[in-house]
């Protein structure tokens, strides 16, 4: 089924959240074009859409030493502070974000990016009192409801996940992460022909091949052969080398008692990194059935 890992990437780089304060200046102050401040922000902004984080960090920090007391420099550290995860500098980061903390505990968006990089990095009780409080302070946060859902799912904690998910349903149903969410949540508790059709969704919007694979997990749960053996060929026709696809051949191949196929895919599975464990296991409950 899909990782864990596959449905947290993506945690820091391209959700920083660096709002556009010099559009709302802006509207404020029509100077705003000649206040440094402002202009090193503007700055930051095009460094952090081109993905040149140092220079983006460097203008931050240039910044607040402009006007160091000004109260929008918070948002500008939490920011700093995602920057810096960016780069892997991870120690950095938290030290940002635990001193925005501090300052300001009930700021959201500084809890969120704390637990984000708190779950990059394997804090996960911390990363997950984060996210509860940002819950506490703004029920529909979505971001909040997502990670915090992911990790209830994959701790064993289905009531937590169960409600979180149904507000993402509720409030986001079209993003791709709210049909990634789902699809976890109902193959892993045994709902695999509910989780079918949010797999479709996804592979259509973002065909990777970890939602190839669980889809064919889906389909071969339930025992829908056919349809599993037409998503694992899609799958290799853009994957060739992933384990995880080879893996669910063999297990059709060997459902379909093509055993000699199945046993040449099972050694592609581990010859491209799947667990031999878990693809001998294959064969082993082959043999309880008989």
């Amino acid at each position: 089924m899909i990782s864990i890992a596959h449905l947290f990437r993506g945690i820091t780089v391209g959700i920083i959240l660096l709002l556009p304060i010099t559009l709302i200046a802006g509207a404020l102050n029509p100077t705003i074009e000649e206040n440094p401040y402002y202009l090193l922000m503007g700055e930051a902004e095009k460094a952090i859409a081109e993905e040149n984080y140092e220079e983006a960090a460097a203008r931050l920090i240039d910044a607040m030493a402009v006007e160091p007391d000004n109260p929008g420099n918070l948002l500008l550290m939490t920011n700093l502070g995602m920057i810096y995860s960016c780069l892997d500098r991870d120690s950095l980061a938290l030290a940002t974000l635990d001193d925005v903390n501090r300052r300001a505990p009930n700021m959201t968006v500084a809890l969120l990016n704390r637990g984000r990089v708190r779950l990059k990095n394997d804090m996960n009780e911390g990363a997950f009192e984060d996210f509860s409080r940002v819950i506490e302070l703004d029920s529909l946060n979505s971001d909040a409801r997502y990670f915090r859902g992911m990790m209830a799912l994959y701790g064993g904690d289905r009531t937590t996940a169960e409600t979180d998910f149904s507000i993402i349903k509720a409030t986001q149903p079209e993003r791709i992460r709210t049909n990634a969410a789902l699809g976890a949540l109902y193959s892993l508790t045994g709902r695999d022909r509910e989780a079918i059709k949010y797999f479709e969704l996804l592979i259509e919007k973002e065909p990777t091949p970890e939602y190839f694979a669980s889809l064919a997990g889906c389909y071969l749960a339930v025992e829908e052969l056919s349809e599993a053996a037409r998503v694992i060929n899609e799958g290799l026709k853009l994957y060739r080398n992933d384990p995880e696809l080879y893996y669910y051949r063999a297990w059709l191949n060997r459902d379909r008692f093509r055993l000699d196929d199945s046993h040449a895919d099972a050694r592609l599975a581990i010859k491209y990194g799947a667990n031999p464990e878990k693809v001998n296991a294959l064969y082993q409950k082959r043999d309880k059935k008989k």
